[in-house]
C-alpha cells in the first residue's frame, strides 16, 4: 500500500502531538512549578532530610532490588532457552506475573504472608525496609528475562558447543562466551528494572509505614506531601516530583543508548 507524503506528514504530527500532550506538556509544567517561586526555594524543599532520606532509600532499595533480579533473570533466561526439564512453561508463565497482578495485591499478599499473624509473621518485614525491598524486587522481577531471553534464542548454542568442544567448563563458557554475547540484552534488561524499581509505589505504599527518615522512598514522598496539602500541589509536591523525573529522564537516557547498542550488536 503507498501513503502518500501528505498523510505520513500528518501522521507523524498526530503522533507527535499526542506524545506532546501525554508526556512532554506534564514533565514541563511539573519543572515549571518547581522553580515559580525561584531555584532557592525548590532546593530547600529539595534538601530537607525527608527528601535526602526518601532519595537514597529509592536507590538503596534499587541497589538491591536490581542485582538481585538480574541474577535471576539471566540463570531464568538460561533455564527456559536452554534447559530441557519439565515445567519451563510453567515457569514461563509465572514469570509475567507480575505484569498482570496489581501491585496493591502484590503489597496485600505480603502483609499477609510476612505480617504478623502470617503464615511467616515477622515485626523485621512488613512495614519496614525489607518488606519493601521485597515488594520492589517482585514487580521488577520479569524485565532482565524478557530481555535475555529472546537474545539467546536468537543467538544459539553452537558457540557454547564449540567452547565444550575444546574443553572449557560450564562455569568457563558462560564467562567467556554466553555472558559477553549477551551483554547488551542485560543491560538494557538492568535499566528498565531500575527505572521500575525507582518508580514503584503501589506495592511499596501497602508494606511502607510512611515515616520520614526510615520507610519513605521518593514516589511515597510525593505522595504524602500532595495527600498533606488536600490536594493542593505545592512546590514541595513538585520539587520531590522533579527528583524523580530527572531519574527517570537519566534511566531514560541510558535506556536508549543501550537499546542503539543492542540494535547494533545484533
Amino acid at each position: 500500500m503507498v501513503v502518500s507524503r501528505r498523510t505520513t506528514l500528518s501522521l507523524r504530527g498526530l503522533a507527535l502531538g499526542y506524545l506532546t500532550l501525554l508526556l512532554l506538556a506534564p514533565l514541563v509544567i511539573v519543572f515549571w512549578r518547581t522553580f515559580e517561586h525561584g531555584v532557592g526555594t525548590a532546593w530547600s524543599f529539595m534538601t530537607t532530610p525527608a527528601a535526602i532520606s526518601a532519595l537514597w532509600l529509592s536507590v538503596l532499595i534499587a541497589l538491591i532490588a536490581v542485582p538481585l533480579n538480574t541474577i535471576f533473570g539471566v540463570g531464568c533466561a538460561l533455564v527456559l532457552v536452554r534447559g530441557k526439564a519439565r515445567g519451563r512453561a510453567l515457569l514461563d508463565a509465572l514469570i509475567d506475573l507480575p505484569f498482570v497482578v496489581s501491585p496493591v495485591i502484590v503489597g496485600l499478599a505480603l502483609v499477609l504472608v510476612y505480617g504478623q499473624g502470617g503464615w511467616l509473621g515477622s515485626d523485621q518485614v512488613i512495614y519496614a525496609v525489607p518488606g519493601m525491598v521485597i515488594a520492589t524486587v517482585f514487580v521488577s522481577l520479569p524485565f532482565v528475562v524478557r530481555e535475555v531471553a529472546p537474545v539467546l534464542s536468537e543467538l544459539g548454542d553452537q558457540q557454547e558447543q564449540a567452547a565444550a568442544t575444546l574443553g572449557a567448563s560450564s562455569w568457563q563458557t558462560f564467562w567467556r562466551v554466553t555472558l559477553p554475547s549477551i551483554r547488551w540484552g542485560v543491560g538494557y534488561g538492568v535499566v528498565l528494572t531500575t527505572a521500575r524499581a525507582l518508580g514503584e509505589i503501589g506495592a511499596v505504599l501497602v508494606v511502607s509505614s510512611n515515616v520520614a527518615g526510615s520507610t519513605l522512598t521518593l514516589p511515597l514522598l510525593v505522595f504524602q506531601r500532595d495527600s498533606q496539602v488536600g490536594g493542593q500541589v505545592t512546590t514541595s509536591v513538585y520539587a520531590a516530583a522533579t527528583e524523580l523525573a530527572v531519574l527517570s529522564v537519566a534511566v531514560l537516557l541510558v535506556m536508549t543508548v543501550l537499546g542503539s547498542r543492542r540494535v547494533q550488536a545484533r
